[in-house]
């Protein structure tokens, strides 16, 4: 299926928790970004595949008259987002927002699915008005411009200690947001679509009085 239909069936069925354990059968155990990174609305979900973009501090806070070229190019990375991407950006320290509101709705208008800042957000209001999936550490309205830039976008990176690469599919919700790389996207998701259908017979067991251990035993689910 098209990634489109990919990522609409995978919001129907789907949530991070059975995805995280269907990733644990597999080996695959250190996908999971840090547990404080959370959507600014608890009902925000996002999935998409990494637009990946490298942001650094300045060695000092600069005056925009004395900077080159503020932001570094955030604008061009931010301009190059594709239908059902997400903004992942990692690689400052969390001393001022890496996303706001015009960027959002930007993002919007490129047809993008979200964003996920190892850092913080500001613009909160406008950006819950907007509806725009934004996963962030907090939200602090201190400005990027004078203090970081972007420095390279659509290469690896490092979002402490999960490696994510352009094209990865990142997945998240308010239990957490987890990182599927692209040479097991097929075999996770197939998995995941199963065990999701599977839940659905046990939770009807339960409900008409099997033990957890019986279902289990019968379903290897739980």
């Amino acid at each position: 299926m098209s990634d489109t239909e990919l990522f609409a069936q995978a919001k129907q069925e789907l949530f991070t928790a059975l995805v995280g354990d269907i990733m644990d059968k597999m080996g695959l155990f250190h996908q999971f970004l840090p547990q404080n990174l959370k959507p600014l609305d608890s009902k925000m979900v996002v999935i998409g595949r990494a637009m990946t973009v490298l942001e650094e501090d300045l060695p000092e806070i600069t005056p925009y008259e004395r900077l080159e070229k503020p932001f570094g190019i955030m604008f061009e990375a931010l301009d190059q987002l594709r239908e059902n991407e997400v903004y992942v950006c990692s690689g400052s320290s969390p001393t001022y927002a890496l996303w706001g509101g015009l960027m959002s709705t930007r993002a919007i208008k490129l047809g993008a699915s979200g964003a996920i800042l190892n850092g913080m957000s500001r613009d909160t209001n406008e950006i819950l008005r907007l509806n725009f999936p934004t996963f962030s550490l907090g939200t602090y309205a201190v400005d990027q411009g004078p203090r970081g830039r972007v420095v390279a976008y659509r290469t690896p990176i490092d979002f402490e200690g999960v490696t994510i690469n352009p094209g990865d599919i990142i997945f998240g919700d308010r239990d957490g947001v987890i990182v599927i790389p692209g040479e097991s996207e097929k075999e996770v998701f197939d998995r995941a679509f199963e065990k999701a259908r599977g839940e659905k017979l046990v939770l009807k067991e339960l409900q008409n009085g099997m033990s957890t251990v019986d279902a289990f035993e019968k379903y290897g689910i739980m």
